[in-house]
């Protein structure tokens, strides 16, 4: 990375940082994806099975990640200051904590799951499926939580291309053990549902070593020696990696678990509601990584801005990545309105469940612009490493405006189950706006001193 002069240069710097991440989130994202669609090709049963497990799967584990993503502003406010001594350390310390996390969520799940999955109305096919997905998942959660570590360490050296190469070789290979282990290809054991968990295990773990191996063997990552020399786990620098990811974690983890919690919800409704929702959500999801990844960017620009003392090209980072990713949110609201139908027949061959998911995207389609201002803002306030109202200003959005309104839409209204997605997007747009006005109060703080 280095400083920037014009608004023309912040932009160029900014797309060059963002097109790898956007490149390697999609990546990532298909590794879930394809375990949906390909587990809609094999059956309802077996996509619905999947997708309440995911809807476990998913908070728990990026919730949990996020406090990991702390290494990178972290990692970036390190080298904008020119303190490259301390970058070493600090990476050490989130391996270890990753290794920490990852047990905790294995044994939540092994645990808890069938105890939490006891409270859902569910047909005893779907139940089984939905547990033995998020234990085969669960096999993978060490390589997962410490592939995160490293990549943080990765991007908040700018070097975005080389997650974007790990991670671009993440899909086929997902794809592959998917079309081993969900249909019994060339002799591998027929799991249906589970297999897609199975597969993505497998490719966590490949994906760790190579990253590992790069991380070792190339510059700039091989100057600093990661691997070599591990110091002891200090507790000092796991208070200051939880103390700036626990709030990262939480508010990752208020937005995604509204989701899941809204497929909970919908269980009342029947196995093909359930899997037309997983359905529009899925791809709506998809598309929400054009603006993750704008924020992303923000995130590293904003933390070696404020590391340089340049509060100014700080500020300027944090609008041109929220004007970005506005600009195309209208693309993707017209890729999901105009194209809904072809979109649901990607997935099922069902007309019933094809019929509510054409109903359910044109949902999605409404609240991509608020997804579009509130992601990057987020992605700059971590860059400020302002994190501990950014988290409560997301509990509120989505917990206390966006989860209760859906219920009162679905419930008293004629509205149904789509009144949940009503209530998404009334916590979104809550959020973007009370987000916005968190950060203009930083940078007038900032520019202030």
């Amino acid at each position: 990375m280095y400083e920037t002069k014009t608004t023309q240069e912040k932009l160029k710097l900014l797309m060059k940082i963002v097109l790898p991440i956007l490149i390697t989130q999609v990546a990532m994202y298909m590794v879930t994806f394809f375990d949906i669609y390909m587990t809609a090709r094999y059956g309802t049963e077996d996509l619905a099975g999947v997708s309440i497990g995911s809807s476990f799967w998913v908070p728990v584990y990026i919730g949990l990640a996020g406090i990991l993503m702390s290494i990178t502003p972290i990692v970036a406010q390190l080298m904008g200051a020119k303190k490259k001594d301390g970058v070493k350390d600090a990476v050490q310390q989130g391996i270890y904590l990753a290794v920490i996390l990852a047990a905790i969520v294995f044994c939540f799940f092994f645990f808890g799951i069938d105890w939490l999955l006891g409270f859902m109305d569910l047909e005893p096919a779907v139940n089984d499926v939905a547990s033995r997905y998020i234990f085969a998942m669960s096999l993978g959660l060490v390589p997962l939580f410490a592939y995160n570590a490293l990549r943080s360490y990765i991007d908040a050296l700018g070097a975005t291309r080389v997650t974007m190469f790990i991670t671009l070789m993440s899909a086929p290979i997902n794809v592959f053990f998917n079309y081993l282990l969900i249909f019994g290809n060339f002799g591998f054991p027929e799991l249906g549902g589970p297999g897609a968990g199975m597969a993505s295990a497998i490719t966590y773990w490949l994906v760790l070593a190579i990253a590992a191996f790069i991380i070792h063997t190339n510059e700039p990552f091989k100057s600093f020696g990661i691997f070599r020399k591990w110091a002891r786990p200090s507790l000092t620098r796991w208070k200051e990696i939880t103390g700036i990811g626990v709030p990262i974690g939480i508010s990752i983890f208020a937005e995604t678990s509204i989701f899941s919690a809204v497929t909970f919800m919908m269980s009342v409704y029947g196995t093909i509601t359930i899997a037309a929702h997983q359905i529009a959500l899925n791809f709506a999801s998809l598309l929400y990584m054009l603006p993750l990844s704008i924020s992303m960017g923000a995130t590293i620009l904003v933390g070696f801005e404020v590391g340089a003392k340049r509060a100014s090209h700080a500020k300027q980072y944090s609008w041109l990545g929220v004007g970005a990713a506005v600009t195309l949110s209208v693309i993707s609201s017209g890729i999901l309105y105009f194209l809904r139908e072809p979109i649901a027949e990607l997935y099922s061959s069902d007309p019933a469940v094809i019929g509510l998911a054409v109903q359910f995207l044109i949902f999605a389609a409404l609240f991509q612009v608020s997804d579009a201002v509130q992601a990057p803002v987020q992605g700059a306030l971590r860059g400020y490493k302002d994190v501990n109202i950014t988290f409560i200003m997301a509990l509120i959005s989505y917990w206390v405006i966006g989860l209760p309104s859906g219920y009162l839409f679905a419930t008293f209204t004629d509205l149904g189950a789509f009144g949940y997605w009503v209530g998404l997007i009334a916590g979104l747009t809550a959020g973007a706006i009370t987000l916005s006005i968190r950060l203009l109060i930083i940078q007038k703080k900032l520019a202030a001193q």
